[in-house]
């Protein structure tokens, strides 16, 4: 904790509370202290090769970014693939995920380097909830076809691609995240997350206001009921390609409202001690 304390404090003291896109970095030079470490997680059907445009916003800004590459056979496996990429950062970590990875987040996020959850257009179950319950009660999303193969494995219809996924970017885009698509098990809607990280851990979110994968009233009730700072933005699914800067900088907030936060901490601890 002493360890933690001491890199946010160094982050805060080093870096301005802006949150434009063009923040200052946190600083790395003071006694060494690395920087922030943030872990990317994605969803189904897109690997992680579609967070390029937020790993280059938050890379100029001085973090040290990891991007997950989830097998989407299981939640176990997905998990598992995420805890890999946790035990590798040295120090407090940023875990954001966006659609099914907000689930895997949910899961892996009680690793002890994560110190703030970000849901990028991300699901949130609870304990002991699946993630195809969060849709119960919401509005069908006619867009966003799943068509299933004989094996279990599913994939978004070719013809309502970038309707129900990218309808923002370009058709040359939208062409190739189709045909590059990973497919996913689609038992793992059914599988119960087990711990919900976001009970322990503060928790941002960032909602795509044109997703035609969610009911928009569905986005909102997981987001507030996780208790997470909301920002909302015009964007597709594919709000992670489309909007990076809002998406970086809801991460960069994040990062410098836990160090606000463990820095508040650990003056009052002090205090008490002394």
């Amino acid at each position: 904790m002493k360890n933690i304390q001491a890199i946010f404090a160094t982050v805060l003291t080093a870096a301005s509370l802006s949150v434009s896109a063009a923040a200052e970095p946190p600083d790395a030079s003071s006694g060494g202290t690395p920087a922030m470490n943030v872990v990317l997680v994605h969803g189904a059907f897109a690997d992680g090769s579609g967070w390029r445009p937020v790993y280059d916003e938050l890379t100029r800004r001085g973090y040290r970014v990891t991007i997950v590459q989830n097998p989407l056979t299981s939640l176990a496996d997905d998990v598992a693939s995420t805890t890999r990429a946790l035990d590798r950062q040295e120090g407090p970590t940023i875990l954001v995920g966006h659609s099914w990875g907000g689930t895997i987040i949910t899961e892996a996020g009680t690793h002890a380097n994560v110190v703030g959850l970000v849901y990028v257009s991300a699901l949130a179950p609870d304990t002991g909830e699946s993630t195809a319950q969060q849709y119960q009660g919401f509005a069908a999303t006619p867009d966003f076809v799943i068509d299933t193969h004989k094996d279990g494995f599913g994939f978004l219809s070719l013809e309502k691609f970038k309707a129900g996924f990218a309808h923002d970017v370009s058709d040359e885009d939208a062409a190739f995240l189709r045909d590059s698509q990973v497919p996913i098990n689609m038992s793992v809607f059914e599988t119960k997350v087990t711990q919900a990280a976001w009970r322990t851990k503060p928790s941002w979110a960032v909602i795509a206001t044109e997703d035609k994968a969610f009911d928009q009233a569905m986005l909102v009730h997981m987001a507030t009921r996780i208790g997470a700072d909301i920002t909302k933005v015009p964007a597709s699914h594919a709000v992670f390609m489309t909007q990076p800067k809002v998406v970086a900088n809801t991460i960069d907030r994040a990062a410098r409202e836990v160090a606000q936060k463990f820095t508040f901490q650990s003056e009052s601890e002090r205090q008490t001690a002394s």
